[in-house]
């Protein structure tokens, strides 16, 4: 059977990509939305998550301009010495120039990109000057957060998922909070550098959060470190990155990022639920307990004010 390669095909294939093409822009606003809310990076909440943002268009266009002199130039070069013309290929087996060229382009792309992305890429593993410091450690399937160094000094907690089972195993049509609701947000103050100290309590984890430029693995027996700093209030979801069981799907990263008043707001409030439940565990009553922890959060707040009512 002949197979016709000449003009004729070519046009057939240019008209259906076209006509593929023109549906897809018919598709209006709602399919674009899509595509930029489902299918692309996380409106960036912090400088670094900028970047990477800004970045990944970069790049993005580098691998677009790639592809269209690469894929430009075959398609030429199939079209313009197409055996229809008379054209006969040539019979060689080596070209010192050609070889030189396919390697030397190459290696000063990939050299481009690496020089434009090391600034970057040691900003991120600048974790010096923090002025909160927590410790995160994964578990299977859920983490824990303590707060080491900074305001809030001393509190920790677990953060587990509180999707209904049944909307798990589709018992239960799925809300909009499904697979991204915790019990216990962690809470970090908007504008301040936050130092997160990561680590397993039993296979590999990893503590990705998207929205500012965060992705650091979390390995029994190790403790790595990054940063971020968020520039705008609001909750931001991530998700464990590493497969480490079967519930990996089921331990969401929840953080919500607050003002500085709201802040100290919730770590007095943390102060004084922390106290009342030793107390109650000591067999003091409630009521005793609210108090002399209302007491010790006015003593906090003493402090932090250098010693002024």
């Amino acid at each position: 059977m002949k197979v016709d390669f000449g003009l004729s095909a070519i046009r057939k294939t240019l008209i259906i990509i076209f006509s593929r093409v023109t549906l897809l822009l018919g598709c209006g606003g709602a399919f674009a939305n899509d595509l930029t809310t489902k299918y692309n990076l996380r409106e960036p909440a912090s400088a670094i998550a900028a970047e990477l943002y800004f970045m990944h268009y970069v790049l993005m266009g580098i691998c677009l301009v790639i592809f269209v002199v690469v894929f430009g130039f075959m398609f030429y070069s199939i079209y313009a010495h197409r055996k229809s013309k008379g054209f006969k290929p040539a019979d060689f087996h080596e070209n010192t120039t050609m070889e030189i060229t396919w390697t030397l382009i190459p290696f000063l792309i990939v050299l481009g990109i690496g020089i434009y992305a090391t600034p970057v890429v040691m900003a991120q593993k600048d974790t010096s000057n923090a002025e909160l410091t927590i410790k995160v450690t994964g578990y299977q399937w859920k983490w824990g957060y303590e707060y080491l160094k900074g305001e809030g000094e001393g509190i920790k907690f677990l953060q587990t998922l509180t999707t209904p089972y049944d909307q798990r195993i589709n018992n239960e049509d799925k809300t909009n909070e499904y697979l991204i609701e915790v019990d216990n947000p962690l809470v970090v103050p908007v504008n301040k550098k936050i130092r997160v100290v990561i680590t397993a309590n039993d296979v590999i984890h990893a503590w990705s959060l998207p929205a500012v430029g965060v992705k650091q693995d979390a390995i029994p027996g190790f403790v790595r470190d990054a940063w971020f700093k968020a520039e705008r209030t609001g909750t931001f979801i991530g998700q464990c990155s590493e497969l480490c069981g079967k519930d990996h799907a089921f331990m969401p990263i929840s953080v919500k990022v607050v003002t500085s008043e709201e802040y100290t707001d919730w770590v007095n409030k943390k102060i004084a639920v922390t106290k009342q439940s030793v107390d109650v565990a000591e067999g003091r009553s409630s009521n005793e307990a609210l108090k002399d922890g209302e007491s010790v959060v006015i003593s906090k707040f003493t402090e932090k004010q250098g010693g002024k009512e």
